[in-house]
């Protein structure tokens, strides 16, 4: 395909197909929609039910610029014995969408948005998620806070409960960021409030004493690449690559610390409920003959730990190279997934977090697996009975783990197409590049500026996950999402 044709593609029509080819339904049917105009119209959402009244907390919101389907939100406080009180607030979207109704119907099946890069297919209809039950800024709204205290890193007490909000400060991750490292100025609401500011640098460093204490415990201080493309007059011109930074690390800290508490809370009601595992990766002996290259030692058998001690001497040793070390490892940790726990059932636990109790409940509006573990804590606090079933629990579990492989296949396609559109024009150049997959349909690469994924189609021979390499792009088709790479010589 020449470089003109491709860059005229049309990404949104191919979004579409691929989310149909990869078994999703993306089209809400007349009953969703039907009920989603009803609720437009209910007077009566946030009004509903006896919850605790903390509108007048200052709380806000870190998410991508672009973002529209809210879910948490944050507070926090210092104590009177220097322990810092957080509070994470969830978007209540059962209340919305009770179960078996037709939105609920609808998001049981597909379990997850797809974000194609170019175009978002949510679970939930936009005037839900990106409204509705979306923790916008100014909007009161329902919510179940999940409330936490910590000391020196450690989550030392806990409690869950329903609340009326109101996001008083909606910001993005790289202002933010920016800010909280030293190297950008503050966004203009955060220059505006003292209060603030003073919010985001307590929230900051508390995240950063649950991190450290994550690391200290085994958690893997893993670097993942993300990319989104650049769009200039409905053209995709080109792709970045989502830089990690202060902010969104603030966010990953808190909602890991409250995917804990809520896991921890249903096993001490000796409630069945829906994990979050990383099991213990299968191809351990590669990610120690990785760390052999690199002059390093691993034990024979699986250590979190241990592997995390080395990717913390390797980014410091090399931090020009550790994103494509993060990369190898993360493809030999595998994949996470979805189960069933029982009471008293002994836990696979999460590898990567180095944690035994994880379930998946801080993004309702984007995953179905939350909204499910949602419904388990609203009838916990109520003291009603479970909603679902074991049975139910874990079909819901299994469909999870199945759609969100799909949506991941539809992401990566997707990912390739826009890639393919934006490197059109710069055939014949050559790129550093890791090597991400090696399967019986061939050998797959990631080149490292700008971030791409295609594959080795000249020179595959000896190559295992983690090699590094000069690719030359030799081809590029948007339609089947194919970018072509030949080993080069130089490296």
């Amino acid at each position: 395909m020449n470089s003109q044709t491709a860059l005229h593609f049309d990404l949104q029509t191919a979004a579409l197909n691929t989310m149909n080819e990869h078994g999703f339904q993306p089209q809400f049917s007349l009953q969703a929609m039907q009920q989603a105009d009803e609720l437009k119209n209910d007077g009566e959402l946030i009004a509903a039910g006896p919850v605790k009244d903390l509108r007048r907390l200052f709380w806000s919101s870190i998410d991508n610029d672009t973002s529209r389907d809210l879910d948490q939100l944050e507070y926090a406080e210092v104590l009177p014995n220097g322990d810092v009180k957080v509070m994470v607030a969830i978007a209540d979207v059962d209340s919305c969408v009770p179960k078996g109704s037709p939105i609920d119907e609808h998001a049981a099946r597909e379990t997850t948005s797809v974000y194609t890069g170019v175009r978002v297919f949510p679970m939930l209809p936009e005037a839900l998620s990106n409204d509705l039950t979306s923790l916008l800024e100014v909007e009161d709204r329902r919510a179940i806070v999940i409330e936490f205290v910590v000391h020196g890193g450690d989550v030392v007490s806990s409690s869950i409960y329903p609340a009326l909000v109101n996001n008083h400060a909606q910001l993005a991750y790289n202002a933010v960021g920016a800010w909280l490292q030293g190297t950008g100025e503050a966004p203009a609401k955060v220059a505006a409030s003292e209060e603030l500011q003073a919010q985001l640098k307590l929230q900051s460093d508390v995240a950063q004493s649950l991190r450290a204490d994550r690391y200290l415990h085994g958690a893997l201080n893993i670097e993942t690449i993300e990319t989104h493309p650049v769009v200039v007059k409905d053209e995709v011109v080109n792709i970045e690559r989502q830089q990690k930074n202060l902010a969104t690390e603030l966010i990953e800290d808190f909602m890991i610390a409250s995917n804990e508490v809520v896991a921890r809370a249903l096993q001490d009601a000796n409630w069945s409920s829906i994990r979050r595992v990383v099991r213990t990766p299968k191809r351990w002996n590669r990610i120690v003959e990785l760390a052999a290259q690199t002059g390093d030692v691993l034990p024979e058998e699986a250590d979190s730990s241990a592997l995390n001690e080395y990717l913390t001497r390797r980014r410091k040793a090399d931090p020009d190279h550790f994103p494509d070390l993060s990369l190898a490892v993360i493809k030999l940790l595998g994949p996470g997934e979805y189960v069933l726990e029982r009471p008293g059932q002994d836990s696979d636990g999460h590898f990567g977090l180095a944690v035994q109790d994880y379930t998946h409940s801080t993004a309702p509006n984007r995953r179905f697996a939350d909204l499910a573990t949602q419904r388990l804590l609203k009838a916990l606090i109520r003291k009603e009975p479970p909603p679902y079933t074991d049975q139910e629990l874990s079909q819901i579990a299994t469909n999870c783990t199945l759609r969100e492989d799909q949506s991941r296949k539809v992401e990566r396609e997707m990912q390739k197409r826009v890639a393919a559109v934006a490197m059109s024009g710069h055939l014949g150049e050559t790129f550093n590049a890791v090597v991400t997959g090696v399967n019986e349909h061939g050998v797959f690469v990631r080149t490292l500026q700008p971030n791409m994924e295609g594959m080795l189609v000249q020179g595959q021979s000896g190559l295992d996950v983690g090699d590094r390499l000069a690719a030359k792009l030799v081809n590029t088709d948007p339609r089947r999402g194919f970018i072509d790479f030949a080993r080069a010589s130089g490296r």
